[in-house]
């Protein structure tokens, strides 16, 4: 059986002036943001995925752009799995706009959902439109078998989507630890990947650049997931 992958977009604009950048379509890549997506569509070119998913905010559909010139798979935006909303934090690069979310965004992880900046989103409201969409890719591509003789891979749903969504959906399908959850920061195209399990659930095979078992630490500094 293939894995959900779900991948950050490449560098933005708004990643660069530590904006606090959610409202669709959102700021585009920068140069180097496309070297990255470029980069990553190297990656995968040898295990093209069985499908490829993005957001439809700008940054997220241009770097699903490079992976699908790689991977020669049509790239589907679909509604649901962009950015958490910021609310009238939105386009914010100050100190205190920055610590106000980080403190409402810990709040999630530690298991108060119902928390919101002002104007913006909850916890319950991102899963309430992400995790469905997640479902139905799960249905779609992930539950039917694989041929073994299928190339590495090729059983894989790609999700490019955001930081501060991934890590939070992730960490509620996969019973993350919400100390780690929180702690673990995501750059710029790297990747969270599912695997469906047979009672319905996911099991996380990787976070970043780690893999299992995944340990709490105290964060070492501020953590800005946004994008």
């Amino acid at each position: 059986m293939g894995k959900l992958i779900l991948v950050r977009h490449g560098q933005t604009e708004a990643n660069v002036e530590r904006r606090l950048d959610t409202r669709l379509p959102g700021a585009r890549l920068t140069e180097f943001g496309e070297s990255q997506a470029q980069a990553f569509g190297l990656s995968v070119a040898g295990r093209v995925p069985r499908a490829l998913v993005a957001s439809p905010a700008l940054r997220a559909r241009q770097t699903a752009q490079f992976v699908e010139r790689e991977s020669g798979i049509a790239t589907q935006v679909r509604e649901g799995i962009h950015e958490a909303q910021a609310g009238e934090l939105e386009d914010r690069s100050d100190r205190e706009s920055h610590e106000l979310f980080m403190k409402v965004y810990h709040s999630w992880h530690a298991g108060d959902l119902g928390v919101r900046v002002p104007g913006g989103e909850s916890g319950y409201d991102i899963l309430e439109r992400y995790v469905p969409v997640l479902s139905s890719l799960r249905e779609e591509f992930l539950e039917d078998s694989v041929d073994d003789a299928a190339e590495p891979g090729s059983g894989d749903v790609l999700v490019v989507s955001h930081g501060a969504a991934i890590r939070l959906v992730a960490a509620h399908l996969a019973g993350i630890n919400g100390v780690f959850s929180a702690n673990t920061h995501l750059d710029n195209t790297q990747t969270v990947e599912l695997v469906p399990t047979a009672d319905g659930g996911w099991r996380c095979v990787r976070w970043g650049l780690l893999v299992p078992p995944f340990e709490p630490f105290a964060s070492a500094g501020p953590d800005d997931p946004m994008g």
